[in-house]
């Protein structure tokens, strides 16, 4: 998304699809495959609500319209360091209404995703929700869902990682938490910037068009998806070998 970034091949490059195809065949060769999940907008359906949030604060305190998606899949730190820096008063009045705000959040799944990490975990997947969310923000989350903890292997918070999304920290963690390299590792995605972390790290990665319209993101993960409706531990495998077709 950032100017100066490499360039990534696309799905049609023949050595693209060439290095990715055999994932799927190194991971079964193994015996360990990993899915990491972000939170917002992949397994719960909450960035149309946070857009409306975050739109009121830019509004308010920088008088920019569409602020919300500017600021997708970064930490409260990096937002306030980015935007806010130096305005500890409109630091503390922005914590504050958040707060507020996500006492009131309606945490629904998106379609699908509770089903798809049981299959998961019935298939001997190794799972992880890796979020930029903090550990507060995940406290009314349990609160709501306290069957989340158990739908996963762990639970990898913003606090958890020294650089936020699009840097690959989180989700490298989150590979070492199951001994696993990116190619055995599957990300699941919504924003531009929890999108280029994937990439990054190596993993293959699939986006959801919760936040951002299909087209928009189709050239930049190896896979898209409304939800996971459809989506099976078969798919989610097939996807490399998938990109091999190259038509």
């Amino acid at each position: 998304m950032a100017n100066g970034k490499e360039k990534n091949p696309g799905n049609g490059s023949p050595e693209f699809g060439n290095k990715k195809a055999n994932r799927a065949d190194r991971a079964d060769r193994v015996g360990k495959v990993v899915a990491l999940f972000d939170f917002d907008g992949v397994i719960m359906d909450t960035e149309p609500q946070y857009t409306v949030f975050w739109n009121r604060q830019g509004k308010l305190h920088l008088g920019e319209e569409d602020f919300g998606p500017r600021i997708k899949g970064q930490t409260l730190t990096q937002i306030y360091h980015n935007y806010f820096m130096g305005a500890e008063e409109v630091q503390k009045q922005i914590t504050a209404a958040l707060n507020a705000f996500e006492e009131q959040m309606s945490y629904v799944y998106v379609p699908g995703a509770a089903r798809f990490m049981k299959e998961l975990r019935k298939r001997g997947v190794k799972t992880a929700i890796v979020t930029s969310s903090n550990e507060v923000k995940m406290q009314r989350v349990y609160k709501a869902h306290p069957e989340l903890k158990g739908m996963v292997d762990c639970i990898l918070t913003g606090e958890m990682f020294p650089r936020s999304k699009p840097a690959p920290d989180c989700f490298l963690l989150g590979m070492k938490q199951f001994g696993a390299t990116p190619e055995q590792t599957y990300v699941f995605e919504d924003s531009f910037h929890g999108i280029q972390a994937g990439i990054s790290s190596g993993a293959t990665v699939i986006g959801l068009a919760t936040t951002n319209p299909r087209e928009a993101i189709a050239g930049k993960t190896h896979d898209v998806i409304d939800d996971f409706t459809e989506m099976t531990y078969e798919r989610m495998t097939a996807v490399c070998r998938e990109l091999s077709c190259g038509a």
